[in-house]
C-alpha cells in the first residue's frame, strides 16, 4: 500500500485494525510464555490491552525516541481523532492515547511493516510497567 493510500484511512479505522494487531501480539507473547488456564490467559491479556496500559505504553514509546517522524505523525492523528468514547474505567485522555497506539499498529500493519510493529511491541513488553 502506498503512503498516499495509507493517509486516506481515518485514524479510527487504523485504530480498529491496530486493536486486533496489538492484541494478537499480546496473546502470542502470553501463550508462548506458558500453557496455563484460559482464565489466567485472559487476565494477563486484559492487563496488557486495556486503555490504561496502552496509554502508558504509547507514552513510553514517545518518550524513548524510538518513533520515527512518520510514526509520531500517525500517533498524533490517532490521539486527536474525533468520536472516541471512553469506557467507564478510563479517562478521555487515556482512551485517546490508547487509540493513538492502536492507530500506529494498524498503520504499520497496512504498510506491510509487521517487523517494525513487532519491534515496537517487544520494546513495550520488555520495558518496566
Amino acid at each position: 500500500m502506498t503512503e498516499q493510500e495509507l493517509k486516506q484511512y481515518s485514524p479510527l479505522t487504523l485504530a480498529f485494525l491496530g486493536d486486533a494487531v496489538y492484541e494478537q501480539l499480546a496473546r502470542e507473547r502470553i501463550v508462548s510464555a506458558a500453557n496455563m488456564p484460559i482464565r489466567k490467559l485472559h487476565a494477563l491479556t486484559v492487563k496488557r490491552v486495556c486503555a490504561e496500559y496502552q496509554a502508558e505504553a504509547i507514552k513510553r514509546l514517545s518518550d524513548s525516541g524510538m518513533l520515527t517522524e512518520e510514526e509520531q505523525e500517525v500517533v498524533r492523528r490517532g490521539r486527536n481523532a474525533c468520536g472516541v468514547n471512553p469506557p467507564k474505567h478510563s479517562t478521555v485522555l487515556e482512551y485517546r492515547a490508547a487509540t493513538a497506539l492502536e492507530c500506529l499498529f494498524g498503520y504499520l500493519h497496512l504498510a506491510g511493516r509487521d517487523e517494525r510493529a513487532r519491534e515496537l511491541f517487544d520494546a513495550l513488553w520488555e520495558s518496566p510497567e
